[in-house]
């Protein structure tokens, strides 16, 4: 084989023995980062809400003889409003966290009931008002995660702004039909329920909720310093109940996620024998002198 074709061969075969090793040792790339649902998030949520007042009343009529009975409202209407909250995936399913709400809600109605007194020669209507207007909720959450889909508890305190108006339609109370009087209170209860969430994107997910709420019970002393007896009152005790389902929204901040690690150059497998470099030629020798020669 001519010399400069055997260089050219020897430095190929080194420079693949060289590359071989190079390309074996390069990383494989990274998996796409696992989706959790840590963090803090903000959202919105609207629907409807039906709730029950039992009204449980007591007096002395306008004929001075004791009076009293029970009747109950139907509120309902429109509830929606804001949420903010955190949740902390603990492991491949289990979450949980905290959230509070708050919503605005359009719950009222408008009731005549008969009433009458024990003797029963003393009819008259009372017409009861019910309203509820702002809640709020401040709740645990537990859930289990099917990876993007969260189906979780909640339950924990809620509030609620209560108003309630009463008329003495007929005066069987006062002896002056038409008088009335409005009471409002703020209730604190306990809440419950459940849910379902899916991630729609890595920040943004839907849900749909319901929750029962029980706000306890408050009382009312209508028309004080307007009935005509001495020993003459008027009592009235409301406990509202309410029922809510709800879709809603959220945008989870990723701040609690690390950040994506820098690219890693490949390395070089240990062991790899650096190539030699071309062989040189000998160099040509000089004349020789012989010896013995001066």
């Amino acid at each position: 084989m001519p010399k400069k074709a055997s260089l050219a061969v020897g430095a190929f075969a080194a420079t693949a023995s060289l590359a071989a090793p190079a390309f074996a040792a390069e990383p494989a790339p990274a998996p796409p980062p696992v989706f959790t649902w840590t963090g803090l998030y903000i959202g919105g949520q609207a629907g409807y809400a039906w709730g029950r007042d039992n009204i449980a009343w007591s007096g002395v009529s306008i004929d001075d003889d004791p009076a009293g009975g029970a009747f109950s409202l139907t509120p309902q209407g429109v509830i929606g409003g804001a949420h903010i909250g955190f949740n902390y995936q603990y492991n491949s399913w289990l979450v949980f966290g905290v959230e509070g709400s708050v919503d605005g809600t359009s719950l009222r109605q408008t009731a005549a009931v008969g009433v009458n007194d024990f003797m029963g020669d003393t009819p008259g209507v009372l017409t009861a008002t019910t309203r509820a207007d702002v809640q709020g909720s401040l709740r645990g959450r537990l859930g289990i995660a099917f990876n993007r889909v969260l189906v979780y508890g909640t339950g924990g305190i809620a509030i609620t702004g209560l108003h309630t108006t009463t008329l003495d339609a007929a005066g069987f109370f006062t002896g002056v039909p038409g008088t009335s009087a409005v009471f409002s209170n703020t209730r604190a209860g306990w809440t419950a329920g459940g849910g379902i969430e899916w991630a729609v994107t890595d920040n943004w997910s839907v849900r749909a909720e319901y929750r029962y709420s029980n706000f306890g019970h408050t009382f009312d002393f209508p028309f004080a310093g307007q009935l005509p007896f001495a020993d003459s009152f008027v009592f009235l005790q409301h406990h509202l109940t309410e029922n809510q389902i709800q879709a809603g929204f959220s945008y989870r901040f990723d701040w609690a996620v690390p950040p994506p690690s820098p690219p890693v150059a490949p390395a070089v497998a240990q062991g790899t024998a650096i190539p030699p470099g071309p062989p040189t030629a000998p160099a040509a020798a000089g004349p020789q002198t012989p010896a013995g020669a001066r």
